[in-house]
């Protein structure tokens, strides 16, 4: 789809990098953000944990990885975590927004994102923060003694002395998980990472540490970032994402995950951005270290798996979707 190039403020961008999956994630998203956005100006900023007492290995990136990124122009800056670390790694994306600059806009993205077209031309309203729609309804799970879904969200706004009602959405049912804000944390945006940082790590402790007595039998792991992230964004103001972003898990980034869930699901774009940005050698021979895309790219058997579903017509819950992919021996990680 044809886009207009967009006058939006400069910004950066944030992801995470460590050693393992992530470091091979970051090499994919920034030789895919050269590609696809080649005039891109902001820096690429590429936040690293460091080794310390809250990890059992050192988590920083590997030195052939750390040169093939840099090449690509990403700026690694470390960060230290005094909170998260390894018991919840999805503790990074908040502490590491320490390692941008204050008062810089800035968009996070998981490191598991394909840029499929120009990331300057979707025309963020920094003022305005929102996140990621491509979710389902993981939480609060429906238990048999639970207070039902309004009075938990409604626990977590009251906590931070944040207004309720004006986060439904009025158009779906009560008690219907979609009527809540609830994003997934793949991408979101705002004004000031500094600002932003504070609020989602002051946020997200008070949660874990103390949380609402209406979220007694709710599981906050992996989801406490999930949890928070919509709370953070409604105390700037901001919300569900305009439609002006739609590029973002559309045409402009797909954030794909796990490659076989990528390879059943998304667009015949999609998959062949993918796989031209893996094909030149200085990106190969890199990402063929890593098993899961030696065999899905490299070996073929995304394709394989991409054969076994109708992009039409397709199950209706994730589970089923790896259920399937498991059943045939396809599964990697």
């Amino acid at each position: 789809m044809a886009r207009n190039k967009a006058t939006t403020q400069p910004f950066n961008i944030m992801i995470v990098g460590q050693a393992g999956r992530l470091q091979y994630e970051a090499l994919l998203f920034m030789a895919s953000l050269r590609a696809f956005s080649p005039n891109f100006q902001g820096r690429v900023i590429v936040a690293e944990p460091q080794a310390g007492p809250l990890w059992s290995k050192d988590p920083t990136i590997s030195p052939e990885i750390r040169t093939a990124l840099t090449d690509l122009g990403a700026e690694i800056v470390p960060f230290t975590n005094t909170h998260f670390g390894e018991k919840y790694p999805y503790g990074n994306k908040i502490e590491g927004l320490a390692a941008l600059p204050a008062g810089e806009p800035f968009v996070f993205f998981d490191t598991d994102t394909l840029i499929t077209g120009d990331i300057e031309s979707i025309p963020f309203d920094f003022d305005r923060p929102a996140a990621s729609m491509k979710r389902e309804g993981t939480w609060p799970e429906e238990e048999l003694y639970w207070p039902g879904y309004t009075a938990i969200w409604k626990s977590l706004y009251d906590k931070f002395g944040l207004e309720f009602e004006s986060t439904l959405d009025l158009t779906q049912p009560d008690e219907y998980w979609q009527r809540y804000m609830y994003f997934n944390a793949g991408w979101f945006f705002g004004a000031d990472p500094a600002a932003f940082g504070a609020r989602f790590l002051e946020y997200a402790l008070a949660v874990r540490d103390d949380r609402p007595d209406e979220l007694v039998l709710q599981s906050l792991d992996p989801w406490l970032d999930q949890v928070v992230l919509p709370l953070v964004i409604h105390s700037f103001g901001g919300g569900r994402p305009a439609p002006e972003l739609a590029g973002l898990d559309g045409d402009i980034t797909c954030h794909y995950r796990l490659l076989p869930l990528f390879y059943a699901r998304e667009s015949d774009a999609a998959i062949a951005a993918m796989e031209a940005v893996a094909a030149p050698n200085k990106v190969k021979k890199w990402l063929k270290q890593y098993d899961a895309y030696k065999r899905m790219v490299y070996q073929g058997r995304g394709q394989k798996v991409r054969a076994m579903f109708d992009r039409a017509d397709m199950p209706p819950r994730e589970r089923q979707i790896r259920n399937k992919i498991k059943s045939a021996g396809f599964w990697v990680r």
